[in-house]
C-alpha cells in the first residue's frame, strides 16, 4: 500500500520566484525524499540486462529470481513470443489511438471474448495497465456521498480509486467480514461498494469471498474483486480466486484481473455483465481517455489465455513447489505468512533485517526483494518469495539452504 508522505514544514519565502508563503513544490519533494534516505526506505530500481527462465543477468552477475510474478513461466514461451512477433509484423507496434478511436484491433476483441468466456461472464473490457482497470471502475461506479468498504491490505489502486471518486472510504481489518459488516452498516442510505483483493500481493492469502458475497447479497451492496493474483493460479481451469469459491457473476458483478502475472504479458481486464462492460466503455475514464494497449500484446496474451486454460501441469507444478518450500521452511522454523500460494512472505518485522537478509542471500547468487515501509505498516518488513511454475525443486532446495544460512542477526530470534 502506498501512504502519504509526512507533512514536512517549510520556511516562508521558500517558492520559485521566493513568492512569500507559497512552498516549492520540487523542494518539498527532495526533502521527502532525503527523509526516506535517511530512514532505510529509499527505492531504487534494478536494471535487469537478461532474463532467461528464473535467472536474471544484472551487470556481471547471474542471479537465480524469486521475485516475478510470472507464475506459470508464461513469460518466455515460445507461443507467446509467435504470437507477438506474428501480430508485430502484421499491425507494427503501436495502436495509434483510443479504443473509441480506431485503435482498437481484432486482437483486442478476440482477447476479450477469450477473457469474458474463461471467466464465465458476458463481455470483457481491456486496459493498460491493472492501476489504470482499478482507478476507471470505481470513478465509473462511484461518486460523492456513495460508501466505498475495503479490506486494509487491497492494494494501493483500488484505494486510491475510491478517493479519486470522492466516495466515503471505510476500510476494515484484513480478512475480517463481521468489520466489512459493520463498515456497511456504518452509512446505511449510501450506494455501497465493497471491494477486495482475491489474492494479497504482499500476503498472500485469500479473501473471505463468500462471506464477503453473502454480506453484500443482503445489503444490496456490489461486490468487485482484484483477482491480479488469482487468476491463472486458482479455480477450475485457472479462472480465478472468484471461481474457486464457487461464485459467478451474481455473486460477483465486477471481477479485474491483469495479463501481466500468471499470464506473461502487459495489461489488464474487467469482466461482467454486457451493461457494466457498456458503461464502462462509456464512463471509465482511464479507458476512454488513454491509447489502447499495442495489439501484439493482446495477441501474445491470447496465446498465454489458451495455455493457462489447458496445461494444468503448470497449476499443478507450482503447487508442488510451494508445497516443498514451506515444509522445508517449517523445519527451519521460518516465520512464513498463513499462505498457499506463489507469494510466500518471510515476516522479518524491522525494515533493516529485511533488507540484510536480501543481500545476504544476494551474495549467495539469489534474488529476493526486501518489502519495507510505506508498502507493508511499519513493523511488518518481509522478504517476499514468490514461485513459478519455471522454477525446479532444486531452485527451491537452494533457496532453503541460503535461508538456513542467513546470519542469526538477520532472522527473528
Amino acid at each position: 500500500m502506498i501512504e502519504p508522505a509526512p507533512n514536512v514544514a517549510f520556511p516562508s519565502g521558500s517558492a520559485v520566484g521566493g513568492a512569500p508563503g507559497r512552498a516549492d513544490l520540487l523542494q518539498r519533494l527532495a526533502i521527502q525524499t532525503s527523509e526516506r534516505a535517511r530512514s532505510g526506505l529509499l527505492r531504487r530500481a534494478r536494471t535487469i540486462d537478461h532474463a532467461q527462465g528464473p535467472w536474471l543477468e544484472t551487470g556481471e552477475r547471474r542471479l537465480l529470481g524469486f521475485c516475478s510474478n510470472d507464475y506459470l513461466g508464461l513469460a518466455q514461451h515460445p507461443q507467446l513470443i509467435a504470437a507477438f512477433k506474428r501480430a508485430a509484423d502484421d499491425e507494427g507496434v503501436g495502436s495509434t489511438a483510443a479504443h473509441l478511436l480506431c485503435g482498437h484491433r481484432r486482437e483486442h476483441a478476440e482477447l476479450e471474448e477469450a477473457l469474458a468466456d474463461w471467466t464465465g461472464r458476458e463481455r470483457a473490457l481491456l486496459f493498460s495497465t491493472g492501476y489504470m482497470a482499478n482507478l476507471g471502475v470505481l470513478q465509473a461506479l462511484l461518486g460523492r456521498g456513495d460508501l466505498c468498504v475495503q479490506d486494509k491490505l487491497n492494494h494501493a489502486c483500488l484505494l486510491d480509486g475510491a478517493t479519486l471518486a470522492g466516495a466515503v472510504l471505510r476500510r476494515y481489518p484484513h480478512g475480517d467480514a463481521a468489520a466489512a459488516a459493520r463498515q456497511l452498516a456504518s452509512e446505511p442510505g449510501a450506494a455501497a461498494l465493497l471491494a477486495s483483493d482475491g489474492v494479497f500481493s504482499m500476503d498472500g492469502d485469500r479473501a473471505p469471498l463468500r462471506e464477503l458475497a453473502a454480506l453484500c447479497r443482503r445489503e444490496g451492496a456490489t461486490l468487485m474483486v482484484d483477482d491480479a493474483h488469482g487468476l491463472g493460479v486458482l479455480g477450475p481451469a485457472g479462472a480465478g480466486s472468484v471461481a474457486e469459491a464457487g461464485l459467478g457473476s451474481r455473486e460477483v458483478p465486477v471481477l479485474m484481473a491483469t495479463l501481466g502475472k500468471a499470464l506473461g504479458s502487459h495489461g489488464a481486464f474487467v469482466t461482467g455483465s454486457a451493461a457494466l462492460i457498456e458503461g464502462l466503455a462509456q464512463f471509465a475514464r482511464t479507458y476512454v481517455y488513454t491509447t489502447a494497449m499495442p495489439p501484439a500484446l493482446a495477441a501474445a496474451a491470447l496465446a498465454a489465455v489458451q495455455l493457462a486454460r489447458t496445461e494444468d501441469w503448470r497449476r499443478g507444478k507450482l503447487a508442488a513447489l510451494v508445497a516443498r518450500f514451506r515444509a522445508g521452511a517449517a523445519q527451519l522454523g521460518l516465520p512464513l505468512a498463513a499462505s498457499d500460494t506463489p507469494i510466500q512472505p518471510v515476516l522479518l518485522g524491522d525494515a533493516a533485517a529485511a533488507l540484510a537478509a536480501a543481500q545476504a542471500l544476494e551474495t549467495r547468487g539469489l534474488l529476493v526483494v526486501a518489502i519495507r515501509p510505506p508498502t507493508v505498516p511499519a513493523g511488518q518488513a518481509r522478504l517476499r518469495i514468490t514461485l513459478s511454475a519455471a522454477h525446479d525443486e532444486e531452485h527451491v532446495d537452494c533457496l532453503l539452504d541460503a535461508l538456513a544460512a542467513l546470519p542469526r542477526a538477520v532472522t527473528p530470534v
